[in-house]
């Protein structure tokens, strides 16, 4: 049996992985990070936050369940650095960020880990809808989608490394959320019914633009709305304000619907057009993080997803410039793909690999 310290984030999906290592006879801790910056108070984080004052009491509510200790980390300071910070950064170079990714790189798989590992456990658990297994024949740990099409988090995990797939747990991955449900109530766990955490734990309000103008106030000064051909169709109230594929909030009469289709932060400007704008053949990124094979060393044959929600789509793989370097070309145009996102890239159930989405290369832009 192993020791395993599960990252308790006070929801149903978490207490169940932590129900179920002890079950099977693991030693089993639960720690839970306390996030939450200085600046926000309390009463402000919502209980649908996953870092709020509710969700430690909810996990050490679980842990007393189970008879297992629990413990409260405070990694505020590293994670306004890396996760607040870097989202603010992004925002204000007009690229749409994924704070989830950056936590899941910079602090629960990488900060998180290295504690417990010190401490001699054999790694962390969650509770995310993923799944993990062991390649013989080229000895690398792989990820696999989760097994509920509709809760997978594979996208979110497709920058794992090698070295924390092979420390990692995630005992709900294989199991539907009506099915982690059930085993949360044969647990008796008292957080079975609670909802699921729908916001960025650090905008419990969901206006993010708030807080970028907190740390970058430049990112929220006016500027020209321009088309595709450079011509002033109106005023933006600040960069951080807007992200491609927005439609609402425009305030501009084109006579069609218009849509953003890029950000110039170097212009402080926003650059709307058509539907058709939006429509990409391909796509540059860089940070590629490969799972399944060490390099990507010649085209190759995938299914692509851009955001977390969206579905995979067919698409060729080539190598970039450099090791961490790809370019993704579509079968079919893709929609409203934005710098700063990530694409992660599959094939089948495995997860090939991920990276973060640099350039977006336009049908129309390569029309004209």
């Amino acid at each position: 049996m192993g020791r395993w310290a599960v990252a308790m984030s006070g929801g149903v999906d978490s207490a169940v992985a932590a129900a179920m290592l002890s079950a099977e006879g693991h030693e089993v801790i639960g720690i839970t990070m306390n996030l939450w910056p200085d600046w926000l108070p309390s009463a402000e984080v919502s209980v649908k936050a996953c870092c709020g004052v509710s969700a430690i009491e909810d996990a050490r509510a679980v842990a007393r369940r189970l008879g297992i200790r629990h413990y409260v980390l405070n990694l505020r300071g590293e994670f306004e650095h890396a996760v607040i910070g870097y989202f603010v950064q992004e925002y204000a170079r007009g690229r749409t960020p994924n704070p989830c990714i950056a936590c899941n790189q910079a602090i629960k798989f990488s900060l998180l880990l290295q504690k417990v590992s010190a401490l001699g456990f054999d790694g962390v658990a969650t509770g995310h809808y993923a799944r993990l297994a062991y390649d013989e024949g080229s000895g690398r740990h792989l990820l696999l989608r989760g097994r509920d099409p509709r809760k997978d988090q594979s996208y979110v995990l497709s920058g794992l490394t090698q070295n924390q797939l092979a420390r990692l747990r995630f005992p709900v991955g294989a199991y539907t959320k009506a099915a982690v449900r059930q085993l949360a109530r044969e647990f008796e766990l008292p957080v079975a019914d609670k909802p699921d955490s729908q916001e960025i734990c650090f905008v419990p309000g969901g206006s993010y633009s708030e807080v970028v103008g907190r740390f970058r106030p430049e990112a929220l000064r006016s500027g020209p709305i321009l088309d595709t051909h450079g011509r002033v169709l109106g005023t933006h109230h600040g960069i951080a304000r807007y992200t491609v594929g927005q439609r609402r909030g425009l305030g501009v009469a084109a006579g069609e619907a218009m849509y953003v289709v890029a950000i110039d932060q170097e212009r402080n400007a926003v650059v709307v057009g058509t539907d058709e704008d939006l429509l990409c053949g391909e796509l540059s990124a860089s940070q590629m993080n490969w799972i399944a094979f060490p390099e990507l060393s010649a085209p190759r044959e995938v299914t692509a997803r851009i955001r977390h929600a969206a579905l995979d789509v067919a698409a060729v793989v080539h190598p970039g410039r450099g090791p961490a370097e790809a370019v993704v070309r579509f079968a079919q145009p893709q929609r409203a793909a934005s710098p700063g996102q990530a694409v992660a890239l599959y094939d089948g159930e495995r997860v090939l690999g991920g990276g973060i989405i640099t350039q977006v290369h336009r049908l129309a832009a390569r029309q004209a």
